[in-house]
């Protein structure tokens, strides 16, 4: 009697989870997540075969996120109409790939509440907006820094950032991503705390452009 009482309270005051399928348009902020493409080439594309690791890229966009002030929606129901072949295609300038374009416009851009070619006219306005540290793109060989160094190149890079707008991530031993907080109209603002995740590492590798 005591355990089913137990579950009963749990499942009166238990908070909602976020789960796939929220209301689309209806977020906080955006999070545009740079990836440096080396090293997701070096970690998953070459193995893929990916066209993205056949040209001589930097950062890229892997994506432009409804965020939550706690959690993120996903794969939210939308009457948009898909993105065609040709329009993914257009943006394998910041994506990387079409395909990738594509990935991102069916779990986080169906979550933005705009057509596909808002979506990505806005993702492209936003990676335009982000100054990136010149110096990475002349690194001729492989580096081992600490994380905190990429953070502080994008800080200096554009000075009107607070330290709290952008968060590094790294992935097995890599540099992974960086990740700029914005607000819907892509001001800079700070992160919500469950985005602020930096990586610790002293020396992630990162690798030199193709």
């Amino acid at each position: 009697m005591r355990v089913l009482i137990l579950i009963l309270l749990l499942g009166h005051f238990a908070l909602p989870a976020r789960a796939d399928g929220e209301r689309a348009g209806d977020f906080d902020y955006y999070v545009l997540s740079l990836a440096w493409s080396p090293n997701w080439c070096k970690l998953e594309g070459d193995a893929r075969d990916s066209e993205q690791c056949d040209r001589d890229l930097g950062w890229v966009v892997h994506g432009l996120w409804p965020q939550y002030e706690d959690g993120w929606p996903a794969y939210c129901p939308t009457t948009a109409r898909a993105p065609s072949r040709q329009m993914t295609a257009a943006q394998a300038d910041i994506f990387g790939a079409g395909g990738a374009a594509w990935y991102q416009w069916k779990k986080h851009g169906v979550c933005s509440g705009l057509e596909a070619d808002v979506y990505y006219d806005l993702a492209r306005e936003a990676f335009a907006s982000v100054n990136k540290p010149e110096v990475l793109r002349k690194i001729d060989r492989t580096f081992a820094v600490p994380a905190s160094l990429i953070e502080e190149a994008f800080l200096q890079a554009n000075p009107e950032w607070e330290p709290d707008m952008v968060t590094i991530t790294c992935r097995d031993g890599h540099i992974q991503e960086a990740r700029i907080c914005l607000t819907t109209d892509l001001d800079p603002r700070p992160c919500a705390p469950d985005t602020r995740r930096d990586c610790t590492m002293q020396k992630a590798l990162i690798e030199p452009i193709r």
